[in-house]
């Protein structure tokens, strides 16, 4: 248990990577798949930190607003590169991305304050994306390396265009002690690291390799499936529901998840909270929905064995 549970004080997660504006055809919404882990991680208990940059623009001026409004703590630097913006284009709820280059998060500076904050991080959230040039990239891989001992290091892989490597991802692996990943992504790397089986062997394989604490293999509307450390593991067929678009719930279930399990949850009630919550951000629109005063429970238990 940790001194912040013992003190009954709120646990410190931090979303360390791009913060944009996701530009839908309905209008633009906050986001940035790190961010959108703190969003959730925060609604669900956390006190959240996002570190990032904005430009110094109307838009970044917008965006910072944003995160004020919804009670996300930050560190974000502005400069003078534009705010980041991501084009998402819908096909039944399902998004496509054309994400705008050398934008403001690509100069995440290393700093002192976020330093400070890094130190008393119970959990850290980054990606290959933010890690795509290299002013972010050093920036991000020396705060992870300031991290307290124990912290939770979750690495949710988010492949986007060609902005990742190999080398990148095994960097970022070395660092992790959760790795998530979607079954688009698993293929890529089963291919990348030359390792034979099924998806879940696959998963099994990175848990193994990493030593890492946990792994999680999410296939959209199929299933989610945890692998932990001790052996345990759970798997959920994804409930269905009335999707208005599927932005950032992934990033929900992560931040839900991360949370959970922090707080000393069991793994399956860590799992199906995570994906109760990613069901709901399914019928909103958008990755920061409010939430209401219960999340519905539309796990439906089926024997998967």
């Amino acid at each position: 248990m940790s001194d912040s549970t013992q003190n009954n004080e709120k646990h410190v997660v931090i979303a360390l990577g791009e913060l944009l504006w996701d530009m839908l055809p309905t209008g633009k919404r906050a986001g940035g798949a790190p961010t959108n882990f703190c969003y959730h991680s925060m609604k669900n208990g956390a006190e959240g930190y996002a570190i990032s940059a904005l430009g110094e623009d109307a838009l970044g001026d917008e965006l910072e607003g944003e995160v004020n409004k919804a009670g996300i703590k930050h560190i974000i630097k502005r400069n003078a590169y534009p705010t980041g913006t991501v084009e998402v284009h819908l096909s039944d709820g399902i998004p496509t991305y054309d994400i705008v280059q050398n934008v403001a998060w690509d100069h995440i500076p290393f700093t002192k304050d976020m330093v400070d904050v890094m130190k008393k991080a119970d959990a850290i959230c980054y990606g290959t994306l933010a890690c795509r040039r290299p002013e972010s990239h050093d920036s991000i891989m020396r705060l992870l390396s300031e991290a307290k001992p124990g912290a939770m290091k979750y690495f949710d892989i988010n492949l986007r265009g060609d902005f990742y490597s190999k080398d990148l991802i095994t960097e970022q692996l070395n660092a992790a002690t959760v790795f998530k990943i979607n079954d688009d992504e698993i293929a890529q790397l089963q291919t990348m690291f030359s390792v034979p089986g099924t998806p879940s062997e696959v998963a099994l394989w990175f848990l193994e390799q990493y030593d890492l604490d946990y792994v999680i293999l999410t296939a959209g509307g199929d299933y989610s499936e945890v692998f932990a450390k001790n052996g345990e593991s759970s798997k959920v067929v994804t409930p269905k529901v009335e999707v208005n678009d599927t932005v950032g719930a992934g990033d929900s279930f992560s931040g839900v998840f991360c949370i959970e399990i922090l707080k000393g949850t069991p793994l399956r009630q860590a799992h199906k909270r995570a994906v109760n919550v990613a069901a709901y951000v399914c019928t909103k629109p958008g990755a920061w929905p409010e939430y209401p005063d219960e999340i519905p429970d539309y796990v439906v238990e089926q024997n998967l064995e």
